[in-house]
């Protein structure tokens, strides 16, 4: 009997499954940074406008 040798697949050979694979991966990534950098920076607004309502009120 013969061994098959199962090497990994080079880059240029991936298949569309494995494609499909990392750029889920990759926009998944992205969406949960555009949400945090979102919610920081509305987050930073508000203690903006807090302390300007503050300093305005005084």
């Amino acid at each position: 009997m013969e061994e098959e040798q199962v090497t990994a697949p080079s880059p240029e050979k991936q298949t569309d499954k494995e494609k499909a694979l990392k750029r889920k991966k990759w926009l998944k990534r992205a969406g949960i940074a555009g949400f945090l950098f979102f919610l920081i920076k509305g987050l930073a607004w508000l203690v903006v406008a807090f302390f300007a309502w503050k300093g305005c009120s005084s």
